[in-house]
C-alpha cells in the first residue's frame, strides 16, 4: 500500500532543518560570520558539563579526526575552551567559552520563538501532543538522550 504522506522521519527533519536554518540565520545577523554550518553542530552538542572529542564524534556522527578539527577552529574562534576533565586527570573537556554561550543565547531565543509560532499555528493542545510523542521516540531514537 502506498503511502500518502511523507514518512514521519522526514517530517521531523524537515521541522529540524527549519529550526536549523532559522538559528544559522539569527548567528549570522547577529555578528557571528566565522561560525560555519559544520562548527555550529557541533558547537550545539555542548552541555553545560563538556564533553570529551571522542563522545562528541560519536554524537555528531563523524570521526574523532573530524571533531578534533572542528573543536580547534572553535577553540581558535573563542567559542569553546579545554579544560581538565575532573573525572580524569589525563582527559580533556570541552565546554562553552563566553563567545560561545553568547551565540547560545541567540539560539534559544531562536528556538523559544519558533516554539511560540508553532504553538500558534498547532494550538496549545496539539503542541503539547507533538512534545509528548517527540519525547517518547527519544526512548527508541536518541542514544545519547
Amino acid at each position: 500500500m502506498a503511502r500518502r504522506d511523507p514518512h514521519p522521519g522526514l517530517l521531523m527533519f524537515i521541522g529540524a532543518r527549519y529550526v536549523e536554518q532559522r538559528v544559522a540565520d539569527a548567528i549570522l545577523a547577529a555578528g557571528y560570520d566565522d561560525l560555519t554550518p559544520a562548527m555550529a553542530r557541533i558547537a550545539a552538542r555542548l552541555g553545560d558539563d563538556g564533553i570529551r572529542v571522542t563522545d562528541l564524534a560519536a554524537q555528531a556522527r563523524v570521526t574523532k579526526q573530524s571533531a578534533s578539527v572542528l573543536v580547534d577552529q572553535l577553540e581558535r574562534a573563542s567559542y569553546v575552551a579545554r579544560v581538565p576533565d575532573p573525572a580524569d586527570a589525563r582527559a580533556r573537556l570541552v565546554v562553552l567559552a563566553p563567545r560561545g554561550r553568547a551565540v547560545q543565547r541567540v539560539a534559544r531565543q531562536v528556538e523559544a520563538e519558533i516554539e511560540r509560532e508553532w504553538t500558534d499555528h498547532l494550538g496549545a493542545e496539539r503542541m503539547a501532543a507533538l512534545q509528548d510523542a517527540l519525547v517518547a521516540l527519544r526512548e527508541v531514537a536518541d542514544p545519547y538522550r
